[in-house]
């Protein structure tokens, strides 16, 4: 969801990496039809505006002017997303006398900020599961840390006056195949053991909260989750990044860096100079939020492969609508396959509906020409959305769009220093940055001033995720991976050869 800074859609949810069960077989039938997206299922968002609905709903606010000749700061940051503006917020709450300047390549929320579900989760690692096999001896202390975060998110926003219609019902993992029952047990489970509020329920407690005939039980989780409008979210961080004093300059990408022995904002020694189109800017100190875009530093491409992600907003349902399908509870909505939607319903009781497809390019290019580029995933999210709820075979939908996510191969984010410790990064975050992005914000500008945390002594910020192959490797790994995850969730969720072999080395792809 980035094209200068569009950052992909980067709020999917926490996958649940369970495996089927001896008891489970074969599944007797997918719940999504068999027949393609008919003409009706096209026609439903035929006339949808291809501006993120975030965005459309946005009140206009003044640009900030492009950046127009040299400039020095003591703190650079590249990426006008979330992670950049967190970082922007830090930088001037430990330090108020530290000039801070801010590069943003198009507009603030343009990217990922404006336009992922608006999904927050306390999990830094993409799931309990997901960090207890990569950091089993850490995942206690990464569980904590990130509710402390989540914390500390809620907290920042009431201070800074930043309505961005946070709330909180929970987050409801539906099972839609009796294999994925298993699933949620031992997630239920996990969960509990980490201080989570969660509750298994059955099909008729679903039914209660969600009337739909695919379900066959959920998981509801009431701790670390949360829903946010993520374009209100990003402007109000903008605001308040103003009002601390940093400086901000649009429509000013960032086209290279390199080491500047002559020192940056009047201060002796090496410091780095980062190329614009409008000027230069001499920094002692830069950050990178550049997520799915290429990276100014190129050893990170190895490790990020930017997969496009589209998404379907409805109009707003009516009253009989909402009454049909009930989500009286407003929940964050996911099923748990391998090819999972994700599903929530907007201030004003719209239905945004993503995923499924998770659509990587040969090259993995990142550009506007692909964000109304997925017919075919609109034409399925269309045929899907009315599949699990029939009594809104009318409706339709009035905006549709896509972005890239910034994935890599252990679906958290990473992190690191380059030019002799005064650049610094936080990448990677696969989807899940809406929350995490506080958190990795702050490591980076730890990392990048030096400071020993609990957070900096940990492998996962110390260690990076295997890189991808080099193309055309690369396309043909990541396309018989989606091959045979969808192959597994026609099979019981059973993983053959091909996954079980990624899960060997590390690699162990479940969304």
């Amino acid at each position: 969801m980035r094209e200068p800074e569009r950052q992909g859609v980067a709020t999917r949810r926490p996958r649940l990496r369970g495996r089927a069960r001896a008891g489970y077989g074969r599944t007797i039938s997918s719940p999504w039809p068999t027949t393609p997206p008919s003409a009706a299922d096209r026609a439903r968002y035929a006339d949808a505006s291809p501006t993120p609905y975030w965005l459309d709903a946005l009140p206009d606010r003044p640009p900030q002017p492009p950046l127009a000749g040299p400039a020095e700061t003591d703190l650079c940051i590249v990426g006008g997303g979330f992670t950049g503006l967190w970082a922007a917020l830090h930088a001037k709450r430990a330090d108020p006398a530290r000039d801070v300047l801010l590069l943003e390549a198009a507009t603030i929320a343009w990217g990922a900020s404006g336009r992922n579900g608006g999904f927050v989760s306390s999990s830094l690692t993409h799931g309990i599961d997901n960090g207890a096999a990569r950091f089993p001896d850490e995942i206690e202390l990464l569980e904590r840390l990130g509710l402390e975060s989540f914390a500390g998110m809620r907290d920042d926003l009431r201070a800074h006056g930043i309505d961005c219609a946070w709330e909180e019902p929970g987050e409801l993992t539906l099972a839609q195949e009796p294999h994925e029952l298993a699933w949620l047990e031992e997630a239920a489970a996990q969960a509990r053991r980490f201080g989570h509020a969660v509750e298994l329920l059955d099909a008729a407690e679903v039914a209660r909260e969600v009337r739909s005939p695919l379900y066959l039980g959920g998981l509801l989780q009431r701790s670390g989750a949360a829903l946010v409008d993520p374009a209100r979210l990003a402007a109000g961080l903008l605001d308040a990044a103003l009002r601390a004093g940093v400086r901000v300059h649009e429509h000013s990408a960032a086209l290279g860096l390199q080491r500047d022995g002559g020192g940056g904002a009047g201060a002796g020694g090496a410091g780095v100079t980062i190329a614009t189109a409008g000027g230069r800017v001499r920094a002692r100190k830069v950050l990178l939020g550049t997520s799915a875009f290429p990276p100014l530093l190129r050893r990170l491409g190895h490790y990020i492969a930017p997969v496009y992600d589209y998404v379907l907003v409805t109009e707003p349902l009516s009253a009989e609508q909402i009454e049909a399908i009930g989500w009286r509870g407003r929940q964050g909505l996911a099923d748990c396959a391998n090819q999972f939607h994700y599903y929530r319903l907007t201030a004003d009781d719209r239905i945004l509906f993503g995923g499924y497809d998770a659509v990587y390019r040969y090259g993995g290019p990142v550009s506007t020409v692909h964000d109304d580029a997925g017919e075919e995933t609109f034409a399925t999210l269309s045929q899907h959305l009315v599949t699990i709820f029939p009594a809104l075979e009318g409706i339709r939908f009035t905006h549709r769009w896509g972005g890239a996510i910034d994935t890599c191969s252990r679906f958290f984010p990473f992190f690191g220093t380059a030019l002799g410790g005064d650049v610094a990064y936080a990448v990677g975050y696969t989807g899940l940055g809406v929350g995490a992005t506080r958190f990795g914000a702050q490591v980076a500008l730890d990392l990048l001033d030096g400071r020993e945390t609990e957070a900096t002594r940990t492998r996962y910020v110390r260690t990076k995720p295997l890189p991808f192959p080099p193309e055309p490797l690369r396309s043909a790994a990541i396309q018989l991976t989606r091959n045979r995850l969808a192959a597994a969730d026609r099979n019981g969720g059973r993983r053959g050869l091909w996954l079980r072999t990624l899960d060997r080395f590390g690699l162990g792809f479940d969304s």
